[in-house]
């Protein structure tokens, strides 16, 4: 196929919108070039108005095909992904979670316990490489097999999937945008992508403020774009165990203070503020230690920060773990120091399980958290401000008490998952009422 130009002009600029997706070296030029050549799908606002509602929902249930691409064992997307299909059985969908994986990926079997745990029909998909023809004729058999009435993507290849597999069966088409993080040289490439397949999607679900803003700038009509931000099962994460018998059970010292993190150990993710934060404390006579639950390529250069700081013996750097809940229930204070984010799901988790938090005031987080109310706010990559923010919550027990309180009463109130659940019902009802 002839490349061309695509006519796009300069991308957005990638720092304005995060996101963690999970990423295989994928070429997707040729895809690229053929998805230019189809013109986009507009959905007005009124024809979802004048759709006639359906009286009585058909006997066997809408099936929902909800797909991602993942290397090891995933991120923040694939709890909420997992976790909705126990909840939309009980208002009338069927879905099946498709995943795109490298063959013996050993860290791919911590995505099949998770879907056993949540009840999830997961259906594992080998993928090769770009080239790998066997990926689509897998997906269209389980399109045909399913009978899938929506194609739900979650990254670049499933958006791109869905295009090309509507060729061959007929489906609507939704997508939930996380956002976009700098990977490799080739994440532009994958970004370019997506802006040549969200304009095509008949709803485009977005999870921040900023990500909204994002497709709306990449062509995706004000028709089509959803804000729809990440929640989690509140039954799920409440509090088990009082701080000090959750540090005693991990092993971790009980005499002193523990802030506490969690994410992939990548340069977007700032850890490195948090262990110079940590320095900075101890010697204003602070006894805090650090855990840091999650593993990446920048392991490396966060232990060699601890050391050249002398505190090694003050920073854990506990890798990936199938449970995180014990973790959060022995922090005295959740940081999240990330550069780039969208909404999340490690904050909701903190806040539902009363951990006071200190984040940085980036994309979604300010609707979330307002500024000495339920949490700290700080500007991302100001370690003065981070390190003051930490100090007023560990030195008052009264502020992390407000903060715990407040912080649940948010999520309860505001994030729950079946909420999010009934929203995204609305969306698929929308779909399938509407023509196309």
């Amino acid at each position: 196929m002839r490349k061309r130009d695509l006519g796009f002009g300069p991308l957005l600029p990638s720092t304005r919108y995060p996101i963690e997706p999970d990423e295989i070296e994928h070429d997707p030029s040729e895809v690229m070039n053929t998805l230019a050549e189809q013109p986009p799908r507009r959905i007005t606002a009124s024809q979802y108005l004048s759709a006639a509602p359906v009286a009585v929902r058909p006997a066997v249930a809408p099936v929902v095909f909800d797909t991602r691409v993942v290397t090891g064992s995933g991120g923040g997307p694939d709890k909420t992904i997992l976790n909705s299909p126990r909840f939309l059985s009980q208002v009338g969908y069927k879905m099946i979670c498709g995943y795109l994986h490298p063959p013996g990926d050993p860290g791919y079997q911590d995505i099949v316990k998770k879907a056993d745990r949540y009840g999830a029909p997961l259906v594992s998909i080998p993928d090769r490489g770009p080239w790998d023809w066997r990926v689509i004729t897998e997906l269209i058999a389980v399109c045909r097999r399913e009978k899938v009435a929506i194609w739900h993507g979650h990254d670049y290849k499933t958006n791109a999937l869905g295009l090309l597999l509507k060729q061959f069966w007929p489906m609507r088409l939704v997508t939930t945008v996380h956002g976009w993080v700098h990977h490799t040289s080739r994440t532009p490439l994958y970004y370019r992508l997506d802006q040549i397949c969200l304009p095509k999607y008949e709803k485009v679900i977005c999870v921040s403020e900023d990500l909204f803003e994002a497709c709306m700038a990449c062509g995706v009509p004000a028709s089509a774009c959803v804000l729809l931000e990440n929640a989690i099962d509140t039954d799920d994460y409440r509090r088990r165990r009082a701080t000090a018998a959750a540090k005693a059970a991990l092993g971790f010292p009980t005499d002193g203070m523990l802030i506490g993190a969690v994410g992939r150990l990548a340069p977007e993710k700032a850890f490195d503020l948090l262990i110079r934060a940590i320095h900075d404390l101890n010697g204003r006579g602070v006894n805090v230690r650090l855990v840091v639950v999650g593993e990446g390529d920048d392991r490396p250069r966060l232990e060699a920060l601890a050391r050249d700081l002398g505190v090694s013996d003050r920073v854990i750097l506990a890798g990936w773990q199938s449970d995180v809940r014990t973790y959060f229930e022995a922090m005295d204070v959740f940081a999240l120091s990330s550069l780039r984010e969208g909404l999340p799901n490690v904050l909701l988790e903190a806040m539902a399980l009363e951990v006071p938090v200190v984040a940085s005031r980036i994309a979604g987080i300010p609707r979330l958290i307002q500024d000495g109310r339920n949490g700290f706010l700080v500007d991302a990559g100001d370690l003065p401000a981070l390190t003051r923010s930490l100090y007023g919550l560990l030195t008052n027990p009264d502020l992390r008490d407000l903060f715990r309180q407040a912080a649940r009463r948010t999520i309860d109130s505001r994030y729950s998952f079946p909420v999010r659940m009934q929203r995204l019902k609305r969306i698929y009802d929308e779909l399938l009422t509407s023509g196309g």
